[in-house]
């Protein structure tokens, strides 16, 4: 259920300032709370019935997204010819594995993974992180919701995270109903927001899905996100149907994705879906996004993976959730950049 925005906001190629180059960024004090707080999700799941599992860091499918870049490697035999044999991905997210693994007949499991992403430094972003998945058979929207909301409860000691709409928060911070509008109306809107002639959505596709989605992407970074979660977290459900990823779309007009994110103090925490479960669904879906990613000039993604077979045998209705583990040890301690809550980042690496 990973997904990302084009445009994020807070997010800048400037790091803390450096130590000494062999030693850990993060001070023994955080390392300690961080510790902790593992254990205490730990403890968590547990006691709700969840099986910890391991998955593959190393896969030859992966996470298909038009924005999230898996490192490859080359799966050679002979090591004097390393640059012969399969191309395998490092896993942005457990998410295809974890999949299969319901489709097999789990009930409730969840991971804390070691994830990769590409192209992603700064304070709030490290190309290897930690992310923690969790999927429960019968869940469905509240239900994931309520449970991502006891858990920022535990684990921050935060109070209960109010629930709102993307349709609600957006009209209420940029003035226009992001479900409706037309895209001159979003892209007026976006121009009062700083969009300037070098990001302006007209360039450089003709595809008006992809350039409505950019200028939402930008109007909700820039002009919503920073106002949720200021008092207390925010879950904000009901995205547009055209930024679904992975979750179900509801029809009842308009039609709308049912995935929700968790924001405090302006940072997205934890991405959720009710899950799709339709195989052939998610090989259009797939198909589409490989077609954006072409067209941004990125190569594509394998469409055909073994989730995809998992979900033609059956997948059971489920919704799952991740969080970024190293973004909730910041907002617990107050830390300003990933390198003083994770030991080696990668400029220590």
């Amino acid at each position: 259920m990973v997904g990302s925005a084009p445009h994020e906001s807070g997010r800048t190629a400037d790091a803390c300032p450096p130590l000494g180059d062999f030693a850990p960024t993060a001070p023994w004090p955080m390392l300690h709370l961080r510790a902790r707080l593992l254990r205490q999700l730990r403890g968590f799941f547990d006691t709700r019935g969840f099986l910890e599992v391991e998955t593959p860091v190393l896969s030859a499918d992966t996470v298909i997204d038009r924005h999230l870049d898996p490192f490859t490697l080359t799966l050679f035999d002979d090591p004097r010819q390393p640059q012969h044999g399969p191309t395998m991905y490092l896993q942005t997210s457990p998410e295809f594995h974890m999949k299969r693994m319901m489709a097999a007949g789990a009930e409730a499991i969840y991971q804390v993974a070691r994830v990769f992403r590409g192209a992603e430094c700064g304070p709030w972003h490290n190309p290897e992180f930690t992310l923690v998945e969790w999927y429960r058979r019968g869940d469905h929207l509240q239900a994931a919701m309520d449970l991502l909301d006891a858990l920022a409860q535990t684990l921050l000691g935060q109070p209960a995270s109010e629930r709102v709409t993307y349709a609600d928060v957006f009209d209420h911070h940029v003035g226009v109903n992001p479900l409706t509008a037309s895209l001159e109306q979003l892209v007026m809107a976006a121009r009062r927001c700083g969009y300037s002639a070098t990001n302006d959505p007209h360039s450089p596709t003709d595809d008006l899905g992809v350039l409505r989605d950019d200028t939402l992407h930008f109007l909700f970074a820039e002009c919503v996100q920073p106002h949720l979660g200021t008092e207390r977290p925010a879950i904000v459900s009901d995205f547009p149907a055209s930024q679904a990823a992975l979750a179900q779309i509801r029809p009842s007009p308009p039609a709308v994705a049912e995935r929700f994110e968790l924001f405090v103090r302006g940072i997205e925490l934890a991405n959720g879906y009710h899950e799709l479960r339709d195989g052939t669904e998610l090989e259009r879906r797939q198909s589409v996004i490989n077609q954006q990613r072409q067209a941004d000039g990125k190569q594509p993604l394998p469409n055909h993976s073994r989730l995809l077979t998992a979900m033609q045998q059956g997948l059971p209705p489920c919704a799952g959730v991740a969080i970024g583990f190293d973004r909730w040890v910041m907002i617990a301690s107050g830390a300003t950049c990933l390198s003083e809550v994770i030991a080696f980042p990668i400029s220590r690496a």
